[in-house]
């Protein structure tokens, strides 16, 4: 049988303040426009349809949580789950650091998470699957470089490093 450990993946104070200003900003957006907009149909459906499309979207790429297993990471998202394997993984460190001053390239930068391509001068590009910026855990590919943030960082890296070592050994 295959050994899961989960991990948490809470909401960091910036991740918490951009969902709200963001979540607030649309809200009041969306009123001015259905309250000021004019009588148009279309602008009303228009004002309703894009915030809510954007919502939606945004939520869907949430990060929930990780999963460790003996082959793979597993980053829970609302419906789904992403599979980061350890296949190639040669260094799972620590940096509360890691994505400071990270500008995005593309994806999600504070909406539910911090979900995308991302670029720094520390890292230089890497993909963030984050909620938590101060928990960041980095995990370097031959070819990639990918931001994770569970509940225990420590444990986490002590637990992944172990199955890196072992898991190519019959148990």
């Amino acid at each position: 049988m295959m050994q899961q450990i989960e991990f948490g993946a809470p909401w960091g104070k910036v991740l918490k303040t951009a969902t709200v200003l963001t979540v607030g900003l649309i809200f009041v957006v969306t009123a001015g426009i259905l309250v000021f907009g004019g009588s148009e149909p279309v602008v009303k459906i228009v004002a309703v349809s894009v915030p809510a499309i954007i919502l939606v979207a945004a939520l869907f790429f949430t990060v929930r949580g990780y999963v460790l297993t003996q082959d793979a990471i597993f980053v829970k998202r609302l419906v789904w789950r992403t599979r980061l394997t350890l296949d190639g993984l040669h260094s799972v460190t620590g940096d509360a650091h890691a994505m400071q001053g990270a500008f995005r390239v593309f994806g999600n930068g504070g909406l539910f998470s911090f979900s995308g391509e991302f670029w720094n001068r520390k890292l230089g590009r890497f993909r963030a699957l984050a909620t938590d910026p101060s928990r960041a855990i980095v995990l370097r590919y031959p070819q990639r470089t990918i931001v994770i943030t569970p509940h225990d960082p420590q444990q986490f890296i002590m637990r992944a490093r172990t199955l890196i070592k072992t898991r190519d050994f019959p148990v």
